[in-house]
């Protein structure tokens, strides 16, 4: 029969160790629980104000950043209203610079054209005097004597004058 009381159940013993273990879960729980989860809430507190403060500073980045993409935006704008602005005035100050040397180009072949004729003009009077005196000198040949110088002038305009309209 001894091999029963090894095997046997002592129900004293057993609400002892249920004692033992409820006090010391009670004293567990008011030395260990308490403060853990008093850590554990702290720690959750102070990651939920990182997590405030980190995304506090996520808005202030992606406002920094949209403030930044619009300056530059109108600064761009502004530099291509300044390249066009300036593509302009040098367009228009190119057009004002042909213009100047169109009529500069203008005048100088006016001007040459009136020397030209002026020459042209001097050239036919030269030429009117060398007829001149080289008709005076055949016709006081041919006529052997000397004509007065108004019978001559009216001879030499009459022979120009004919010159002149089988010329032109």
């Amino acid at each position: 029969m001894q091999s029963l009381d090894v095997i046997s159940i002592n129900f004293w013993q057993i609400v002892i160790s249920l004692a033992n273990l409820t006090i010391l879960f009670l004293i567990l729980k008011k030395l260990l629980f308490k403060p853990v989860k008093n850590v554990l809430e702290q720690r959750q507190k102070e990651l939920d104000e990182k997590y405030l403060e980190a995304d506090k500073a996520s808005d202030e980045a992606r406002a920094t950043k949209t403030a930044w993409e619009e300056k530059l935006r109108s600064a761009e704008d502004e530099a291509d209203a300044i390249i066009k602005s300036a593509s302009d005035d040098a367009k228009q100050r190119g057009e004002r610079l042909v213009a100047e040397a169109k009529d500069r180009a203008d005048g100088i072949i006016r001007q040459a054209q009136n020397e030209a004729e002026l020459e042209l003009r001097r050239a036919d009077e030269s030429i009117k005097r060398e007829i001149v005196d080289v008709s005076a000198v055949l016709t006081e040949k041919i006529l052997g004597r000397e004509i007065n110088a108004d019978d001559h002038r009216a001879m030499i305009d009459d022979f120009i004058g004919g010159m002149g309209e089988d010329h032109e």
